[in-house]
């Protein structure tokens, strides 16, 4: 997976310009709209809901299967009075079609769109605009699908509209700029010249969902060649307004306004959509004196309100006002993050090169901390580093390790590394959880994607998952600049030591490598490594990173048992050489496996410790006094550990 910062070159199979069959040409279009506002349908899901087709099916399929369902509802929003129709295709992308398998019948299902769209118009003279929502997954920075794979999946669904005759393009419901992005780019590279409307959707507070403010994407997409730009979708009209209001004040361009039928409520089990046609009617009026040219309706709303919103233009005689524009939005400019000898005292040691050391307390499954707080009394006693504290590991409910760590910083004076991960968090939680660990003093921070619950004690709980480990590395390096994660200035930013994991026992390493080159990247200043007992393995994974090579951490597990030994090399996916397993295989008791584990660990550590820049120490079952006796090899041997003295 590559990162794409410019035009990526493809060579195009012909001019997809004279393929169009429609006798309305794209210009026409653009010179219609300039002449006055334009009415456009209102939502295809909600009619299909509304006609018995349950939303578990894929409605980009009914062009295939039922055909005639969806040209009908054309129909009824072109005897309404709408000038534009959008075609069902706002989800038959290669990403969403899989889900259904029907990946391989995305030229299919978009070509049967616009025909039927196109057939439905015939007689009234109408505008057919290709429907291109969202792929459905989360791209980079803040997703594991690469900007080039999600500029192809948008060009594959857009050529297909193209070359059956789409005389406008609709990119609506995007929550991110940058995905937007990509497919104004398919868009260009299929048509320079079709008239593309780009769509964005927002919150109550005007906001795309990425967090841009309504003068920052409407700068943004006017530098990216659309002919028209504006909102869609998640809020009712009030709302959508006062976000248009804002966007009309910095630019010229032609403005779009799709807003639902309000905001959704729960009624007996299902979303209703309260705002009445008239309402929604009066709201066209005031987006047309606001300077919105195209306007039409998304969730909610039906034929019904197409035809008040028709009626209330032609009789209204609404025209745009005059508008000035005011200024164009400053550009967000990140601050340099705090050098990272001063973040922390982890990230002193990392910057001069020192070996650290650290050791793993997990939380508790209660609200009793004596034992973790006696262990970090003592870890700190014998000179470790800092206490490593995992996000309720294995998918086990277990106390909030953020708490904990404030805990133990407050009570003992040890630096804590909190583990976090994406499992459990939206991208808006994670920014607030982040802010306010940096506001309480935390530091050190180690960025996973975590355990999905199924691996846990509650497999029937769900998952978010909204980034990877990649895209929350990207949030915090923001955040150490000053950024949210829609790139908008927040003033003094945190100061985190951002760690990542790996595990150079991966089968697949390739693909392991290759993500960890986009963690450094993203802006990871440390790696902590899945245990290791197999030392060439781990040298030869630090042979393929010199390129990207941060502060190596090493993780060293003291073996319990054979049984532990099977647990680490069967489920949690840890090379563990034979001979290991045949080490512990001949301790005849719990003390000589214990021994003998301590004993493994050492020589792991002693073998590595020339090659790496820290160790973190698991300690089984809470037994810490394990992982002292494994550190101890460091103060014995002499070695360069900053604890040697102590231990």
């Amino acid at each position: 997976m590559a990162r794409v910062d410019g035009v990526i070159y493809i060579s195009c199979r012909r001019d997809l310009a004279p393929l169009r069959s429609n006798k309305i040409m794209p210009n026409d279009f653009l010179s219609r709209l300039n002449e006055g506002p334009m009415l456009c349908d209102g939502a295809m899901g909600t009619l299909l809901y509304s006609k018995g087709v349950f939303i578990n099916r894929c409605y980009d399929e009914l062009n295939l299967s039922q055909p005639e369902l969806i040209r009908g509802i054309h129909q009824e929003y072109l005897q309404a009075g709408a000038e534009i129709i959008e075609t069902n295709t706002f989800g038959a992308n290669s990403f969403r079609l899989s889900r259904y398998s029907l990946g391989d019948k995305v030229r299919e299902i978009n070509t049967a769109g616009i025909r039927l769209a196109r057939e439905a118009a015939k007689s009234f003279d109408a505008y057919v605009a290709g429907s291109v929502g969202p792929l459905g997954v989360r791209i980079e920075p803040l997703g594991k699908v690469a900007l080039d794979e999600a500029y192809q999946s948008f060009l594959e669904q857009i050529t297909a509209q193209m070359e059956a005759g789409a005389d406008l393009l609709i990119l609506e419901t995007f929550v991110s700029l940058e995905e937007l992005h990509q497919a104004i780019r398919a868009a260009r590279t299929v048509n320079s010249k079709i008239p593309v409307v780009a769509q964005v959707t927002i919150d109550e507070d005007g906001n795309c969902l990425d967090g841009s403010t309504p003068e920052t994407f409407a700068a943004k997409l006017a530098g990216w060649d659309v002919e028209v730009l504006g909102c869609n979708c998640s809020v009712g009209p009030v709302a959508m307004l006062d976000a248009l209001e804002r966007v009309r004040a910095v630019t010229d361009s032609l403005l779009s306004a799709q807003p639902n039928a309000g905001m959704p409520r729960s009624v007996d089990g299902r979303n209703i959509y309260l705002c009445s046609p008239e309402y929604m009617a009066s709201y066209a009026k005031k987006f047309v004196a606001a300077g919105v040219r195209l306007v039409g309706g998304c969730c909610g709303t039906t034929p019904e309100h197409i035809r008040a919103m028709k009626s209330a233009l032609r009789v209204g005689e609404a025209r745009s006002t005059s508008f000035q524009v005011i200024t164009k939005p400053k550009t967000a400019v990140a601050v340099e993050p705090a050098p990272l000898s001063q973040r922390s005292k982890l990230g002193q040691k990392l910057a001069s090169g020192e070996f650290a050391t650290m050791v793993e307390i997990v939380p508790p499954k209660g609200i009793d901390i004596v034992k973790e707080i006696d262990g970090a009394k003592y870890l700190k006693s014998v000179g470790v580093d800092a206490v490593n504290i995992p996000d309720s590991p294995r998918a086990s409910a277990r106390m909030s390790n953020q708490a904990l760590s404030i805990l133990m910083q407050q009570q003992i004076g040890i630096e804590t590394v909190l583990h976090y991960t994406c499992r459990d968090r939206n991208v808006l939680s994670i920014q607030s959880d982040l802010l306010g660990a940096s506001a309480i003093g935390l530091r050190n921070i180690l960025c996973i994607t975590g355990d999905p619950p199924k691996l846990g004690n509650y497999p029937d709980a769900t998952a978010v998952f909204d980034v990877d480990s990649i895209g929350l590395v990207n949030i915090v390096h923001n955040l150490n600049c000053g950024l949210d994660i829609g790139g908008n200035p927040i003033g003094t930013g945190t100061n985190f030591v951002v760690g990542v994991g790996a595990n150079p026992g991966l089968p697949d390493i390739d693909e392991e490598i290759r993500r960890f080159e986009y963690k450094v990247e993203a802006g990871a200043e440390y790696v902590i490594t899945q245990p290791v007992f197999d030392v060439e393995l781990l040298e030869g994974f630090l042979r393929r990173i010199e390129h990207v090579r941060i502060p190596v951490i090493a993780g060293i597990w003291p073996l319990t048992s054979l049984r532990n030994a099977e647990f680490m090399k069967n489920e949690l996916r840890v090379s563990v050489p034979d001979e290991i397993m045949r080490r512990m295989a001949r301790a005849t008791n719990a003390e000589e496996a214990r021994a003998e584990g301590v004993g493994i660990a050492r020589e792991m550590l002693l073998r590595l410790r020339d090659v790496v820049q820290g160790a973190q120490i698991s300690a089984p079952f809470g037994k810490y006094n394990a992982a002292v006796d494994v550190l101890e090899v460091l103060g014995s041997q002499g070695g360069r550990a900053s604890a040697g003295s102590s231990l």
